[in-house]
């Protein structure tokens, strides 16, 4: 009788413990998911803004050069630019009968297959580079549109070796936000410009696999002065990426 009367917990206790646990769970968790879109938020409004300023920054630019060249013109004289900084590589040849010491140049400049391009800072030791590997390349000054497409359509990331497509912002953010660099217009931003982090930004970006080019080439064992297609093609190269991208 004293057994009947005793009462039998309606849910077990260890339901309730289990229940109890997984409401603190699904609370963190949403707390976590709503701070990050704060998060989120915040960064937006923060690359839209690095965004205009780069825009107006890229304009002034443009605008600048045109202003010399006339004011030159204006007093009889000539306005001659600044040395380009940034170079545009594509490897424009194969394997065979590659010698050693320009074997070792293209494996230094990330050039392993045809038509993979590379962005190289221009300085002595990496145009000596190019004019040793001259008959397996064509390179030239890219301007902001071929930077930018380049990126945004054939750009892909350094990810733990492994290459990754550039969709979301939080990518670049991920691997170059010690930088400062967080999207992507940051990462054009600092190829173009040839900026501080040059080195990490451009050793992030994935050589580039592009197409072989539109309409053929002329003949890629000739240099580009001679009506051929290797070596340096200086603003020319930008044709020849809208042909291969």
């Amino acid at each position: 009788m004293a057994d009947a009367e005793k009462k039998v917990p309606a849910v077990p206790e260890s339901l309730l413990k289990r229940r109890k646990a997984f409401a603190t769970m699904k609370a963190q968790r949403i707390k976590r998911i709503l701070a990050e879109k704060k998060s989120r938020k915040v960064t937006r409004k923060l690359i839209y803004k690095r965004a205009e300023k780069y825009h107006k920054e890229y304009r002034e630019m443009y605008r600048r050069e045109i202003r010399m060249g006339r004011t030159a013109r204006k007093v009889g004289n000539y306005y001659v630019p600044a040395e380009p900084k940034l170079a545009f590589v594509v490897r424009i040849r194969g394997i065979n009968g590659v010698s050693p010491k320009v074997r070792k140049v293209l494996q230094l400049l990330r050039l392993r297959q045809i038509f993979n391009g590379v962005f190289v800072r221009l300085n002595k030791a990496s145009i000596n580079m190019l004019r040793i590997a001259e008959p397996y390349i064509a390179w030239g000054y890219p301007n902001l549109k071929s930077v930018r497409e380049l990126i945004y359509k054939r750009g892909h990331g350094r990810m733990k070796k492994q290459r990754i497509a550039l969709t979301d912002n939080a990518l670049v953010e991920k691997a170059l936000g010690k930088y400062g660099i967080i999207c992507v217009e940051d990462l054009i931003h600092e190829i173009y410009t040839v900026g501080k982090n040059f080195k990490p930004a451009n050793n992030f970006l994935w050589p580039f696999k592009l197409s072989s080019p539109r309409g053929g080439m002329n003949k890629k064992t000739t240099h580009y002065v001679e009506g051929g297609d290797a070596g340096n093609r200086e603003d020319q190269i930008n044709r020849m990426i809208r042909t291969m991208n």
